[in-house]
């Protein structure tokens, strides 16, 4: 890449991160490669109808992330996405979809959770003499489409790491005090990289970045925990987070409402049941079958 086409990019706009406050919002978790329960639980959010056509109306979808891994129907599950998020906007709704850790791993040539189906489903990128070294034969086409530059990075670098949508905040993993007012620099820094015009953001893979944080999903939280989780909502402007990350038996809240969990496991790999959350101003409810 030239030095010309570096700058340019650096000096892009990300993508857009926050949007006003909709009449209704779906929030969508981990899907983790499993186009079945993806199509399910657009359908229990009365998203999509039997043909996978939007039917959501003006509604506002956030898909929080981990679509890759763990099944063999991710790029399936992205195309319709994608397709999706035309279709709502023709209608006055909005698709939002989030980069999750394990977008990012696979751009940073982490395939550990890459089934043979998500490989081979990517065979069709792979270029000769594309400078990947020793990546064996049957994952090349893998590593070419999420490589820093690749096709598909190129489409992970649209997608937010953080997003709000009027009073909500949606993130894979979790926000924290350090994250206020970073949010701008990282989907910057993000957007370099997966275009192949930065380095990889290494603040994005630590253990208390938005991607891969549990402070707020993991085991129950005590008062202090709510009022730390507090001044963190307050940081953004918001009053409530979603996020996803970290399996539950079915979409928890805690600090009266303070926190959704909707990472549900409904992939195969895990063995949950789809299911969606719904936010309608003040009132929050999990959708389920």
């Amino acid at each position: 890449m030239t030095l010309l086409l570096a700058g340019l990019l650096l000096l892009a706009t990300p993508p857009a991160w926050q949007w006003p406050a909709a009449e209704r919002v779906v929030a969508l978790g981990d899907v983790h490669g499993d186009l079945r329960a993806t199509r399910t639980a657009l359908r229990l959010g009365g998203l999509t109808d039997a043909d996978g056509r939007w039917t959501g109306g003006q509604t506002v979808l956030v898909q929080t992330g981990d679509v890759l891994d763990r099944g063999d129907g991710e790029r399936e599950i992205f195309e319709l996405l994608f397709r999706l998020q035309g279709e709502a906007q023709a209608a006055g709704g909005r698709v939002v979809l989030l980069n999750g850790n394990h977008e990012l791993m696979n751009a940073a040539g982490d395939l550990r959770y890459v089934t043979p189906g998500g490989f081979a489903a990517f065979t069709d990128t792979w270029l000769p003499g594309d400078g990947l070294g020793p990546v064996p034969i049957w994952a090349r086409g893998r590593r070419a489409a999420f490589m820093p530059g690749g096709p598909w990075a190129k489409r992970l670098a649209e997608l937010p790491v953080v997003a709000t949508v009027g009073d909500t905040a949606f993130v894979h993993g979790g926000l924290l005090a350090d994250h206020v007012g970073q949010v701008p620099a990282m989907h910057r820094a993000v957007y370099a990289w997966l275009n192949g015009a930065g380095p990889l953001p290494r603040a994005l893979f630590v253990e208390d970045a938005p991607v891969w944080t549990r402070r707020w999903s993991s085991g129950p939280l005590t008062a202090g925990d709510c009022a730390e989780l507090s001044r963190v909502l307050s940081g953004f402007g918001v009053n409530r987070l979603v996020v996803g990350h970290t399996v539950q038996p079915t979409i928890t809240q805690a600090c009266d409402g303070a926190v959704w969990r909707v990472d549900v496991g409904m992939a195969a790999h895990y063995g949950g049941q789809p299911a969606v959350l719904e936010i309608k101003g003040d009132a929050v409810r999990a959708v389920t079958r």
